[in-house]
């Protein structure tokens, strides 16, 4: 599983700071943007695994902003979020290339289940177990392992873990793992990737091997 990144597009402050709270919590990095207009810009611009759709939005409502990017040939999953729940408001939302659609109000635990069903659609994401020497990653449970041994994780540590692991034994930059571990705000002059990896490193290695590789001025490698 490629660490996970999220388009939000919700007018309702309050609302969006909810939905990005619970699914930052979850692991995902999430950017947040209020106006239909913003939505498709980033949407087009940045490499998203999943969008997240407000269907009544500004400037341009969450099916019109659908329209273009499946008209554009952009066919990241879309999940449509809407207050209207009659069938023909269902269709419309299919109609105009969303892949799921989900009714307000809901239960958060049913939007993270249907991202997570929505993003078990990716071929990177059929691959549950990573490996690296003795080291397990159970991308569906999140259950990370060393040699038997479970590792207790925050949501970012883990987050962070499974994207190096994704990309084991390859060289993985700063840049990139600020693009893909946390979101937009990403201040890319400070040391917290840095606090991060010492963090994994001590959790993961814990008298074992060191599996983080730093490459000074360059990035980091998770090896066997």
């Amino acid at each position: 599983m490629v660490c996970v990144r999220i388009l939000l597009a919700e007018d309702h402050a309050e609302t969006a700071a909810l939905l990005a709270k619970g699914l930052r919590e979850h692991a995902y990095a999430v950017d947040v943007v209020g106006d239909g207009a913003a939505a498709l810009e980033s949407a087009e611009l940045n490499d998203y695994d999943l969008l997240v759709l407000d269907i009544m939005l500004p400037t341009l409502d969450g099916l019109e902003i659908c329209r273009r990017l499946r008209a554009g040939q952009l066919h990241t999953p879309v999940l449509m979020l809407t207050g209207r729940d009659g069938v023909g408001d269902r269709v419309a939302g299919l109609d105009a290339g969303a892949d799921d659609y989900l009714t307000k109000p809901f239960a958060f635990d049913e939007l993270v289940a249907r991202v997570r069903a929505l993003l078990r659609r990716r071929p990177l994401l059929q691959q549950r177990i990573l490996e690296v020497g003795d080291l397990q990653i159970d991308t569906v449970t999140r259950r990370t392992t060393r040699d038997g041994r479970t590792i207790e994780l925050t949501a970012k540590e883990y987050a962070l873990l499974e994207y190096l692991a994704s990309r084991r034994g390859e060289l993985v930059s700063r840049a990139e793992i600020g693009e893909h571990v946390w979101d937009e705000h990403f201040d890319p002059f400070s040391n917290l990737i840095e606090v991060y990896i010492q963090r994994l490193r001590r959790k993961i290695s814990d008298g074992g091997a060191d599996l983080i590789q730093t490459r000074r001025g360059q990035g980091y490698v998770l090896s066997a």
